[in-house]
């Protein structure tokens, strides 16, 4: 998703060290890597064991070419550590979740097909979108689906959720997009109106916005005077966070400004795949 828009922004060329914070399955790391050949090298970092395994597949090459790793993108340093490399001159984070994980009911992202109530992006990871719905007490369902979903029904969405699962176990997707279905009032326009509760657990699984917070903060570490750094976000969640970040460091004299507004996806982009409407990309540069 924006893979045109990325590529310009990030001012690729041969020979550039470039991470790739969230690689997947190596949709934007196949566009970047010719870019950067002959002597560059990308290094990619993803949470998603599955993901990581198609990645592999598509950038095949020389191995001191490409380096695929299993982390959290707030570990990159000890990554890059552990790969011997000290600095790198580009990195990006695509935010949003792939095809591959919506597509697949088993992992519990989407409510499209009926699927066992996951969500975690490293399945790895103990407690699912199950546990959360069936353990955590009605006050605290309610603030993650307000605050993390913004969620204007989060009281009716967690009474609702509350009230049925006394009477039995919450386990798919579908089951809780019926659920929240019925407790929002008004539906909102384009979109599902489980969307936001589904959002609001995803966060909550995989505490999205705490890794983010974290990562930003630490991006400066390893980034090369000069370098960019380049975020594609999709709600405003994520947005205010990247947002925030950016002019911190451009404050104290650690960014240079390179657009005070995000760049949007093209018309042409989201006529042809609507999920592209909400992503936001900035950027920003390390200054020398």
């Amino acid at each position: 998703m924006m893979v045109g828009e990325l590529v310009e922004a990030l001012d690729l060329k041969p020979g550039l060290m470039v991470l790739d914070c969230s690689v997947g399955s190596g949709g934007h790391a196949a566009e970047v890597l010719p870019r950067i050949l002959p002597g560059g090298r990308l290094v990619g970092i993803d949470w998603d064991e599955e993901a990581l395994r198609v990645a592999e597949g598509k950038l095949s090459g020389p191995r001191e070419e490409v380096l695929l790793a299993r982390a959290n993108f707030a570990d990159a340093p000890e990554i890059l550590a552990e790969f011997g490399i000290k600095k790198v001159d580009r990195m990006y984070y695509d935010l949003g979740l792939s095809s591959m994980q919506l597509d697949t009911p088993d992992r519990g992202f989407s409510f499209r097909s009926d699927g066992a109530l996951d969500m975690r992006m490293d399945r790895s990871l103990r407690r699912t979108a199950a546990d959360v719905v069936m353990k955590t007490s009605e006050r605290e369902l309610e603030r993650v689906i307000r605050e993390y979903g913004e969620e204007r029904w989060a009281r009716s969405v967690a009474r609702a959720i509350v009230r049925t699962r006394q009477k039995k176990p919450i386990r798919t997707t579908g089951e809780l997009a019926e659920i929240v279905s019925r407790a929002v009032r008004r539906r909102p326009r384009r979109i599902h109106p489980a969307t936001r509760t589904f959002q609001a657990l995803r966060i909550q699984v995989n505490s999205e916005l705490e890794h983010l917070s974290r990562a930003l903060e630490r991006t400066p570490e390893f980034l090369s005077s000069g370098g960019v750094v380049a975020v594609i976000s999709f709600h405003s969640l994520e947005d205010r966070i990247v947002k925030t970040d950016f002019r911190d460091k451009q404050r104290r004299g650690i960014y240079e400004t390179v657009s005070k507004k995000p760049i949007t996806p093209s018309a042409d982009e989201t006529r042809e795949n609507p999920r592209a409407r909400s992503a936001k990309l900035r950027v920003a540069r390390k200054g020398h």
